[in-house]
């Protein structure tokens, strides 16, 4: 019988209203998240550009401490800066394997004093992340191809986070297997079943009325 794992909720911030990010915040906290996630991207390694460090340090003035940061680096070169985001108030920084600075950028984060992860997009195979298992605490599993918020989730993917599960537990690691893309509640099923133990949602939550509600029914 498969063990009853705790699921973690990130709402994304790329769905909230900038106008009263603070406030948004506020709420998806109230309603029970347990991170909150920065989609960060540069116009060049997505094609689309969204936060960066200004609002990172922004929101960890009030929240650093009262929530767990998670920022996800979808640029190239995050060896470049993934110092800055550790010092700009990120708990936890993950970049991606198909980066040439994927190796020294999980390093510069865990010498930096944060959670270092790895994500995969869905070309990738669950392979890529075998050789950084022993220095991360995160894989995060594209389920949609990164760049855009409300797209399909691909449930293709889920055989890659099956497998990861399985690695992970038979190597004993403590390493969490977050999913972003298209997370809804019906989607969600499918991922914890999987061996997702973190949920990246933007749209489910904060384009729903009900914020504790919403964050209830994916778990």
């Amino acid at each position: 019988m498969m063990p009853k794992r705790t699921v973690k909720i990130a709402p994304s911030i790329l769905s909230a209203d900038f106008g009263r990010l603070r406030e948004e915040i506020d709420a998806v906290i109230a309603a029970g998240a347990d991170r909150i996630h920065f989609d960060v991207m540069d116009g060049h390694f997505v094609p689309n550009i969204s936060v960066g460090l200004p609002v990172l340090e922004s929101v960890a003035k009030r929240f650093k401490g009262k929530i767990t940061l998670d920022a996800h680096l979808m640029i190239e070169r995050p060896e470049r800066y993934a110092q800055r985001f550790v010092a700009a108030g990120a708990d936890i920084v993950t970049v991606h394997t198909e980066c040439s600075g994927c190796a020294d950028a999980v390093r510069i984060i865990r010498d930096s004093g944060a959670v270092a992860g790895v994500v995969l997009k869905p070309a990738t195979s669950a392979d890529a992340a075998l050789p950084y298992l022993d220095d991360i605490g995160v894989v995060l599993v594209m389920t949609v191809e990164p760049g855009f918020g409300g797209q399909r989730f691909q449930p293709e993917q889920l055989p890659k986070i099956h497998k990861l599960r399985d690695i992970i537990d038979s190597r004993g690691l403590s390493v969490e297997i977050e999913v972003d893309g298209g997370i809804n509640p019906e989607t969600a099923k499918p991922a914890i079943a999987a061996g997702a133990t973190v949920l990246v949602a933007g749209n489910a939550v904060y384009k729903s009325a009900d914020y504790a509600e919403a964050i209830k029914k994916l778990r």
